[in-house]
């Protein structure tokens, strides 16, 4: 069975060199996705871009070669990849002679796509790239308001209010209070998140305990923005939405899922806590 608990978090595992695409561990969105309602059709555009800072090959002389990898995963793809999998299928090229970047780009694209079910982009980079250099989300930030908080889990919809007594507005928000928990290991997962809608106002108060409600949920990141957004857009009916989380990383990768009621493409700079 291809669930959290059969994968390889939380488990004693050897760290292979050698290339194993079998490693890689594909969890279906479709269970998660029916908890918050989601079924056939997606309310949603989107995709969860990955960036492995931990990626090495040796050339066709035996030389290791060292560089930065962008993934982007369809939020449409029927399945997410297990992170630890990941980390241990982007290990086995360590000592995997490679023709040149393009051969492991192909052979990159080919198994993610099979685990994912769907298309995944392959970049490869350096570190002086630009989709690498470091950016704060744009928006303005809600963490500094003198709220008493006293729920941290699990996440309150209830919170979220639209002041109908305006009119509507363009706003982009910005917290960097997100945290939920691995659903298998209870690791904690940091993050910065993004709001950017069209329609009547927000409240900010309520959208921020909002947000402090995931600090105890346990849900993979892919399922936490899905969740935000449907929450939204249930409670406060934007016209327009997106919803974009900057993950920090663990085991040399970060996950930033971006989910949008339009098909717009999101850049990838990083944080300056990524």
């Amino acid at each position: 069975m291809n669930t959290p608990e059969h994968s390889p978090l939380g488990k004693d595992t050897g760290y292979p060199d050698r290339y194993d695409p079998g490693r890689l561990f594909p969890i279906p969105r479709a269970d998660k996705r029916a908890e918050i309602g989601v079924t056939d059709t997606l309310p949603f555009h989107g995709v969860d871009i990955w960036n492995a800072y931990e990626l090495s090959w040796l050339d066709a002389r035996g030389k290791p070669v060292v560089a930065l990898a962008e993934f982007r995963v369809p939020a449409a793809s029927p399945n997410i990849i297990e992170s630890k999998s990941f980390k241990l299928y982007l290990n086995g090229f360590a000592q995997e002679r490679i023709a040149d970047a393009d051969a492991l780009v192909a052979t990159l694209a080919r198994d993610l796509s099979a685990a994912a079910g769907a298309a995944v982009g392959v970049q490869l980079g350096t570190a002086g790239a630009a989709g690498h250099r470091l950016a704060d989300l744009d928006g303005q930030l809600l963490d500094d308001q003198p709220l008493q908080i006293d729920h941290y889990g699990p996440p309150r919809a209830d919170f979220l209010q639209v002041e109908t007594a305006t009119r509507p507005i363009r706003e982009t928000l910005v917290s960097h209070l997100l945290r939920s928990n691995c659903p298998v290991t209870g690791q904690p997962d940091w993050g910065s998140v993004q709001i950017a809608y069209r329609g009547m106002p927000i409240g900010h108060a309520g959208l921020l305990r909002y947000l402090v409600s995931f600090r105890n949920h346990n849900e993979f990141h892919e399922q936490c923005v899905e969740r935000i957004y449907v929450d939204l857009m249930q409670r406060c009916a934007p016209q327009q939405l997106s919803v974009y989380a900057r993950y920090t990383r663990r085991g040399g990768l970060d996950i930033n899922p971006f989910r949008s009621s339009t098909a717009i493409t999101p850049d990838n700079r990083r944080s300056a806590r990524q």
